[in-house]
């Protein structure tokens, strides 16, 4: 069974493009380059041909992959969420007790995920760990660090 991917408006655009963007330009030139090494004759020792045919594999597998995402995909309206509890899409601000650093973070799905943009998948260790908890409320967190802790000072859509 396939898991339910919730995505913004804009995450979804995003992906549409991105598919659209592979099938239609990116496709069309493997193709092209295949059929331009094919010409050159012998296959076996043509390099030019094995890479094309290699990125032909790779394109058709994201293309794939994000037919089966925007198949599964889900748009949530954020009125209807909870605004007291850090929900997907929240934007959550936290300080970590141990530094004293404050930062926000707006929880997204995988898809979305940008943590220049202080955007963090919710299926990240920091993303599990802040889902359901309420303003004031102290994330304990197991990361690769170690076990970090964050006051929940702020949640908003």
């Amino acid at each position: 069974m396939s898991k339910i991917v919730y995505l913004t408006p804009e995450g979804l655009q995003k992906l549409k493009d991105e598919l659209e963007y592979l099938k239609f330009t990116e496709m069309p030139e493997i193709t092209k380059r295949i059929a331009e090494a094919r010409d050159k004759g012998d296959l076996s020792e043509n390099a030019e041909y094995h890479a094309a045919k290699e990125e032909q594999v790779r394109v058709n597998n994201k293309i794939h992959e994000l037919q089966i995402t925007l198949s599964n995909a889900q748009i949530l309206d954020d009125k209807d969420l909870d605004a007291s509890k850090v929900l997907i899409f929240s934007t959550v601000k936290i300080k970590n007790l141990k530094t004293g650093k404050e930062k926000t973070y707006t929880l997204v799905s995988a898809n979305e995920a940008d943590p220049l943009a202080g955007k963090i998948s919710v299926d990240s260790p920091i993303g599990k760990g802040l889902l359901g908890k309420e303003v004031g409320d102290i994330a304990e967190i197991q990361a690769p660090a170690g076990l970090l802790k964050f006051e929940i000072l702020e949640i908003s859509r």
